[in-house]
């Protein structure tokens, strides 16, 4: 009985020692970050537990637009100073990482307004300039103040008190969740790319208009989704807040400081 013996081909007794060209996926990895700090940021800003000397959430939205209209009618110097004084007395009150982030924002913002205002400044327009710039700079941190110190939940809870349309605030409330959740999901779709992409691939700007269609698609399904949950559960669209606006000590504080304010603005506002 004759037995063919057959030879491995030399390819299969090579060792293989694969060595994939360096390539640069930059565009990646920020896209990754970006996503990572939007989304803790957003997480961070719903989980916060305000101080509760702060008062109640709607109050301090009327506090602030009430603050935002007198400081833009003000024609004082004095009343600006002393409104920068408070927030910053305010400002201290937060965590170490806010009161930073709110400051950059803050001073940025009024570096930006000095520079744009730098013609009027050579003008000779000295008191225009300062001005503009020091109302910028106590506007943007009475907002952050606000911000950084008020879950998301609350703000919205505080817009139907002031009888704002139902359908600003589903569109406010639902946006702000989508982008946690589309977030999540497009920060799925780049580990899986980056781990994915193996070696030098010259066409992985391509991808970038995948991801983007996919999360067209995604997105819609999500909204029919939700709309037929919504329609099961019997929602017509109406916002209703069963928690009863009730005096704290934190209110009748934030009450006097806002009257002070005014008597403030009228003293020395319009001088």
């Amino acid at each position: 009985m004759n037995v063919e013996r057959k030879i491995m081909p030399a390819w299969l007794l090579q060792d293989e020692n694969y060595l994939p060209q360096s390539d640069i996926d930059t565009y990646i990895n920020k896209s990754i970050l970006s996503l990572l700090n939007i989304l803790a940021k957003i997480r961070r800003q719903d989980g916060h537990k305000p101080c509760q000397f702060y008062g109640h959430p709607a109050l301090k939205i009327a506090v602030t637009l009430l603050l935002i209209t007198l400081l833009s009618l003000s024609k004082s110097f004095a009343f600006v100073i002393i409104i920068n004084v408070c927030l910053l007395a305010v400002l201290s009150l937060l965590e170490a990482e806010v009161i930073i982030k709110i400051l950059k924002l803050s001073l940025a913002a009024s570096i930006f307004t000095f520079i744009i205002l730098i013609p009027a400044l050579l003008l000779g327009n000295y008191y225009t300039s300062i001005m503009l710039s020091s109302k910028v700079l106590a506007t943007v941190m009475a907002v952050n103040i606000l911000s950084h110190s008020t879950k998301w939940s609350d703000l919205t809870s505080a817009l139907k008190t002031f009888r704002v349309p139902d359908i600003f605030i589903l569109v406010l409330d639902i946006t702000i969740k989508y982008i946690v959740l589309l977030g999540e999901f497009s920060l799925n779709m780049l580990y899986a790319l980056k781990l994915r992409s193996v070696g030098l691939n010259k066409n992985k700007y391509h991808s970038i208009s995948g991801i983007a269609g996919t999360m067209f698609i995604k997105s819609k399904e999500m909204a029919e989704e939700m709309y037929a949950a919504m329609e099961c559960r019997g929602f017509t669209g109406e916002y209703k807040v069963h928690r009863k606006f009730k005096f704290t000590v934190a209110d009748v504080l934030l009450l006097m400081i806002t009257l002070g304010f005014v008597y403030i603005f009228v003293y020395l506002g319009r001088a």
